[in-house]
């Protein structure tokens, strides 16, 4: 496998190893074979490698909690009659030690916990809503970053590079290379009237440009681009076609019109493709690197690429720095454009070393069949200008749909993957049992192909876990999927908790795509309290390795923001209290694996967790006018988002709705109680690919009773 020149070490080595270890489908010409590894490198002008250091906090756990049962008439639980179960949930909470009870009005974590406070009855601080606390942070940065400092970036950087866009195209008028500079006046100003349409587009472009913005507009699914084929016969290549039901703005980026723009900009930017197999396309992309070379260019485009990089991570697509390095070593440092059109042997160099450049690991173009198009390489290798980036998660999907899997024996094609695809393939034995029982393994190929993937991932370490925050965070769900030993509480060891584990992980994960969805590279199969004297003294459930790494992440997130100056006081401070809060959870759940008893004041911190958590809620929201907790019903907790394009016409949407209620029967102090906490509850379903959902929309779903149900591998351990 060639070298793929200016990605980190780690990243290069991961590439390498999702792209290389697995077996490649068959029609590329590969027949399975490992390629060579590359030597990897970081040269001069890639940006670099992160803003802060991960310290993981150590965890210190001996777990010995004894074995206990919980008697059929509850006789053996203390505060037993301080709830009103149904039969079921009663059913479940004696047979597995802990029930998940639906909530039709539970919008946010703090309202339960609160609740429990004022009632008085014992609380289950849940991994979920510290994660979820995460989440309300994680968005809220990155919303901050991005209209303070993005979106104005971005308006200067597009007129700049339209303008040089437009002294190329004069300079080159009536040479080979018109079409190719002609074409990047139109790229630029339809990027400049995404963010601004009162842009005046210029004349030579303006009916491709207009043509781009309508389809953008309409966004109903996958056709041709106007403006990348123009001038078609310059190249016997097929004409590229683009998804333009992408340009809806989702998550955070649906509620202010800056944010709706910069949204529907960077998606343009981040997937149209120069493909290399075009050489009137590779042409664009070399003038493209050429402008951004021009006065500040390269620096805004770094200001725009380091802030998201450690966000969300690298792109995955060849990018202007990758070329610039080729045109250095085939032109030399500066480039006379009237030369460049006019050499034609050192512009044959320049094509033949651009081949050998390595395709991207993750197809986010939408190809159709093998048969029509067996060199998968070639229709997916190319330049983009911000390109969206490269994650685990989505690497794991690639390799688990059509065509890096086959069809089954009724002659199917896994067209879009499951949720329970990520913790299989991170580790956990129930998803794989669970997607066995629903036939997804039947598919030739799949069983293999996850097999080459968890050994990927189990052999991934600390330093490309934890190389941006997607991928800290991802690191921090880790712990979720593995099985817990003897010693933990008898209500986490059996197979309806490992299920409800699932629910957790996918729930944080659902946030995460959320969260980064504008960055993130999407995935393509290719077609075919109260006064009164009770004692409501709580519980943490305790698993302080994901306590740990959240501490750890806050830490990454505060000291990476702050070291380039995108990071307020206020939001600094936050942070800071987010963090404690982690290290005083893993702290606590230290201590009662280890039968060691808790403080007052580690009690008090449990009773008093809903305040905690309805500060952090009103901190993270303040940037969109929230103010106080009543608003949590124009703010739910619930979330969707897309995270896999079948291009027959599907999407796979990912969603948590209400807050769901959970029951475990807990030990304090020897003896048994019910403690009461707030777990995410977990959607999965297809949806049509032109009408993809925007947390408004799927709100008005929940509200209405138009949800579908959760997945029936839920039911083990929920009940009415």
């Amino acid at each position: 496998m060639r070298n793929r020149a200016v990605l980190t070490a780690v990243t290069a080595v991961l590439l390498v190893s999702l792209s290389g270890c697995l077996a490649a489908p068959a029609s590329d010409g590969n027949k399975g074979a490992t390629p060579e590894a590359p030597s990897p490198a970081t040269p001069t002008g890639s940006v670099a490698p992160g803003f802060a250091r991960y310290e993981e906090v150590p965890v210190n756990a001996a777990p010995a909690v004894k074995p206990y049962t919980v008697a059929a008439d509850l006789g053996n639980v203390t505060n037993r009659d301080m709830f009103r179960l149904s039969s079921a949930a009663r059913e479940l909470l004696v047979k597995n030690g802990f029930v998940v009870v639906p909530n039709k009005h539970l919008k946010e974590f703090f309202w339960l916990y609160e609740s429990n406070r004022y009632d008085p009855v014992p609380s289950l601080v849940t991994v979920d809503s510290m994660l979820h606390n995460y989440h309300l942070f994680f968005s809220h940065l990155l919303r901050i970053v991005e209209t303070e400092k993005l979106v104005p970036e971005l308006r200067n950087l597009n007129l700049a590079m339209l303008a040089a866009a437009e002294r190329q195209y004069s300079i080159l008028k009536g040479t080979t290379w018109e079409n190719a500079a002609r074409r990047n006046v139109g790229f630029f100003a339809v990027g400049g009237a995404l963010l601004d349409p009162g842009l005046a587009v210029p004349d030579m472009v303006k009916e491709e440009v207009g043509r781009e913005l309508a389809l953008i507009a309409a966004h109903e699914g996958i056709t041709v681009s106007p403006l990348m084929n123009m001038g078609a016969a310059f190249d016997v290549v097929e004409n590229l076609k683009e998804d333009y039901s992408q340009y809806v703005p989702r998550g955070h980026y649906e509620k202010a019109e800056g944010l709706k723009a910069y949204f529907k900009a960077m998606t343009w930017y981040g997937r149209l493709t120069f493909r290399l197999k075009s050489e009137d396309e590779t042409k664009s992309a070399v003038l493209i690197t050429l402008a951004l070379g021009e006065g500040d260019n390269l620096t805004s485009w770094n200001r725009l690429y380091e802030p998201t990089s450690f966000f969300v991570g690298k792109s995955d697509d060849i990018s202007p720095l990758h070329f610039k390095g080729l045109l250095d070593k085939v032109y030399g440092a500066r480039v006379d454009l009237k030369s460049l059109a006019s050499d034609g042997a050192r512009w044959a160099a320049f094509l033949e070393a651009a081949a050998k450049l390595e395709p991207p690991a993750i197809n986010s173009i939408p190809i159709f069949d093998e048969t029509i198009q067996p060199d998968r390489e070639r229709e997916i290798k190319g330049f983009r200008f911000m390109g969206q980036r490269f994650t685990i998660d989505a690497s794991i999907f690639q390799r688990l749909v059509y065509r890096e899997v086959k069809e089954d024996s009724r002659g199917r094609r896994r067209m879009l993957p499951k949720g329970l695809d990520i913790p299989a393939a991170l580790g956990s034995r129930e998803a794989y049992e669970i997607l066995e029982s629903m036939g997804e393994t039947e598919y030739r190929l799949y069983p293999e192909n996850m097999a080459k993937v968890r050994a990927h991932v189990a052999a991934l370490d600390k330093a490309t876990w934890t190389q941006n925050l997607y991928w800290s965070w991802l690191y921090s769900l880790l712990p979720i999927v593995q099985d817990k030993p003897v010693g933990y509480p008898s209500f986490m060891r059996n197979s309806a908790w490992a299920r409800k584990e699932l629910s957790t992980f996918l729930g944080s994960w659902v946030e995460l795509k959320h969260d980064t969805i504008l960055y993130s590279k999407p995935v393509y199969a290719e077609a075919g309290g109260g006064a009164l004297d009770v004692d409501d003294r709580g519980y943490v459930e305790p698993n302080p390795q994901v306590y740990g790494r959240l501490a750890s992440l806050a830490k990454m997130t505060r000291e990476g923001l702050k070291a380039r100056g995108l990071l307020a006081e206020r939001d600094e401070a936050g942070l800071e209290k987010l963090e404690s809060l982690a290290l005083s959870l893993k702290t606590i759940s230290e201590k009662e694996l280890g039968n060691a008893p808790l403080t007052d004041a580690e009690y008090d911190l449990i009773r008093g967790y809903g305040v905690q958590l309805e500060h952090f809620w009103l901190e993270a929201l303040r940037d969109e006018g929230v103010e106080h907790r009543s608003q949590s019903f124009d703010r739910p907790a619930a979330v969707v988002v897309d995270v896999a394009t079948d291009p027959e016409g599907r999407v796979l949407e990912e969603a948590t709705g209400n807050i769901f209620e959970i029951y475990a029967v807990v030990p304090v102090d020897g003896k048994l109680r019910i403690a009461r906490g707030g777990v995410y509850s977990y959607y999965e379903f297809e949806w049509p690919l032109g009408d993809r959902l925007t947390d408004s929309r799927w709100h008005r779903m929940l509200n209405d009773g138009q949800a579908p149900p959760p997945p029936a591998w839920t039911k083990s351990f929920m009940a009415q």
